[in-house]
């Protein structure tokens, strides 16, 4: 087992309406792991990965990096389930934009925007608009900003809910390949029990709000998944089993 690079320990979360978000929320993220957040709407998945991101702050308990790594600007890097592009921005333009907000000379600027692209398969793209493009190629270009500050976590929030199935696969793929080739630390949400499985080295199955851990779920294949996995005997096995631990935490609540 790696060593834990952020920790959240007995965390809580109620928002100024009274609602309680999260109540005793424990998990820690390995480093080099790619961990799955899973469950029903309102769960406070996406709440927990801005705690983790400083976007927002506990009510209650704390969140940890043991490291002595921080969440200033560049350590973690977050993909909104929409891109959230500057329209009026071209794709280079888009995924230079942390670099610029740390006043990094516009050279150095250039080569890591065009390494990023490079990553995420839209070398030829650096000029496009995000009009120009397709709901899946907007996705990419966020997902090599997040990238392009070589962060030590990844923070992913339902980012191919969206999407058309083919498309959802296709981006499946090359995120697993992508994290595996950087090692990158990867914390992903989703409501699906069948990406879940693909993309993940652990699933963290969450009760209904207040969102807490219910099951603590290891995939053991190997990695990263050939194309095969989805219909092997082995995925259906673990996608039951994550199945039954989400209905368990449902029928629990």
């Amino acid at each position: 087992m790696t060593q834990a690079i952020v920790t959240l320990s007995g965390v809580g979360k109620v928002f100024a309406n009274g609602t309680r978000a999260l109540d005793k929320l424990d998990l820690a993220v390995r480093e080099g792991e790619f961990l799955t957040l899973l469950g029903p709407s309102g769960c406070g998945k996406s709440t927990a990965l801005r705690l983790i991101a400083s976007l927002s702050e506990p009510t209650a308990g704390t969140v940890a990096w043991p490291g002595g790594r921080s969440t200033e600007p560049g350590q973690v890097g977050f993909v909104f389930q929409e891109p959230t592009l500057m329209p009026w921005a071209s794709v280079a333009g888009n995924v230079a934009l942390p670099l610029r907000l740390k006043g990094l000379a516009p050279a150095a600027v250039a080569g890591r925007v065009a390494a990023a692209l490079d990553q995420v398969g839209l070398a030829g793209f650096a000029g496009a608009y995000p009009r120009e493009l397709s709901g899946g190629m907007r996705m990419r270009v966020s997902i090599a900003r997040a990238l392009v500050t070589d962060p030590a976590l990844l923070l992913m929030d339902e980012p191919f809910a969206a999407l058309d199935e083919i498309t959802r696969f296709r981006l499946n793929n090359d995120l697993m390949a992508l994290a595996h080739r950087l090692g990158t630390t990867v914390v992903f949400v989703t409501h699906s029990v069948f990406e879940s499985v693909f993309l993940s080295r652990r699933i963290l199955v969450m009760t209904p709000r207040p969102g807490r851990v219910f099951a603590d779920i290891a995939i053991d294949a190997p990695y990263p998944r050939p194309e095969g996995f989805r219909t092997s005997v082995a995925y259906a096995e673990h996608c039951r089993r994550v199945s039954e631990a989400l209905t368990a935490a449902m029928e629990a609540a």
